[in-house]
């Protein structure tokens, strides 16, 4: 019976995510309500905030639900501007927009959750770059980095798949991995 119970609550748990996931994608965090959330999830919203705490504790959970930046640090130094490029390209040519790239996209502006966002960000992609880069304006080269990755992500989510029409996807790769080895280089 409690092995039953575990499961359902972890089922229920797990609603509740992939339904705040794609609330705040769609919405982003203002437009959201705790109500909402548990409609979509088909839960009861005291076990959202049994489980979550609050919906700014939710939200911070989304976000973490995407992993770091996936893999592109990874590897020797001298393929990173090229890695990046690539991980840009793809992510603007992509026709599946991140879900949780999106919340960010469209809960930016909300202050409630502007220090989540932020520190999301500096885990996530700036300080792990930061500490692949020598030199003492390591963090500044990684902040110019990480502004180039982000705002792909904004680009994308403003025009879609067809962000980058036109040229060919090594043409793409190539221009960036030059703009990543000028803002990287020490």
């Amino acid at each position: 019976m409690e092995e039953v119970r575990r499961r359902d609550r972890e089922g229920t748990r797990q609603r509740i995510l992939d339904a705040a996931r794609r609330l705040f994608a769609d919405l982003g965090y203002d437009h959201v309500t705790m109500r909402l959330i548990a409609a979509e999830a088909d839960a009861n919203i005291a076990l959202i905030n049994r489980y979550f705490g609050s919906k700014r504790e939710l939200f911070a959970e989304v976000i973490a639900m995407q992993g770091r930046f996936p893999g592109v640090l990874e590897g020797p130094g001298e393929g990173l501007p090229r890695r990046l490029a690539e991980y840009v390209a793809d992510r603007l040519r992509s026709d599946r927009s991140s879900p949780v790239m999106a919340a960010l996209s469209r809960s930016s502006a909300s202050p409630e959750i502007h220090g989540i966002i932020k520190d999301r960000v500096n885990s996530a992609i700036m300080e792990p770059l930061a500490a692949r880069l020598s030199g003492e304006d390591a963090r500044m080269r990684a902040s110019i980095a990480t502004a180039l990755i982000t705002g792909a992500g904004t680009l994308r989510q403003l025009y879609g798949p067809e962000a980058l029409d036109g040229p060919a996807y090594e043409a793409v790769v190539a221009r960036l991995t030059r703009i990543f080895e000028v803002c990287l280089e020490g």
